[in-house]
């Protein structure tokens, strides 16, 4: 039995149009959830199954729809390529919220060209949410993209980020060309 707490204002996302997202949660993963919608409580019943993985794969799938993700964005952490990285910007900033909103500007970029290019570079879906930043990534890109993320947060120009990126993606490539 797991509990996790994700903002209630994504409580509805969470259950879907019918309760249609969380009933396609429960059958592929065959884990019963109680999802109390005034706390924003959700409880993880996890004893019918025998596969530990699939249990943290929800709960990252429920904390993914909770930080912003469609339902479909999430659902790409049932597949075992996926994994989800969230990235807590009070830890590397303070809780200032002026400090805050200057950073997730940042990342979003002007007109959110920062944030698609980031996606586009590292075949990564990225969520900006209250004081948080969500991505969803393959174990090859997640750490191209949390340096990406870090050098924007330290300041570093948009520029040198791209230039990062570029990097990394043909170095990503040619290995997985077998070289």
């Amino acid at each position: 039995m797991r509990y996790i707490k994700i903002p209630i204002e994504r409580i509805g996302v969470l259950i879907g149009h019918n309760g249609e997202t969380k009933e396609e949660i429960e059958k592929r993963s065959n884990i019963k959830l109680s999802i109390d919608s005034k706390s924003g409580e959700i409880q993880i019943d996890d004893t019918n199954i025998s596969d530990p993985l699939l249990s943290i794969k929800v709960e990252n799938i429920i904390r993914a729809i909770g930080r912003g993700f469609s339902p479909e964005h999430a659902f790409r952490l049932f597949d075992d390529e996926f994994y989800f990285l969230l990235i807590d910007l009070r830890d590397y900033i303070g809780k200032k919220d002026s400090h805050i909103r200057r950073i997730k500007g940042r990342i979003i970029g002007r007109e959110g060209r920062t944030r698609r290019v980031l996606e586009h570079m590292t075949d990564s879906l990225i969520s900006v949410y209250g004081h948080t930043i969500a991505i969803i990534t393959t174990i090859e890109y997640m750490p191209v993209v949390k340096t990406a993320i870090e050098m924007l947060i330290n300041g570093s120009k948009h520029g040198t980020v791209y230039k990062y990126l570029q990097r990394k993606r043909k170095e990503i490539e040619f290995q997985s060309l077998g070289f």
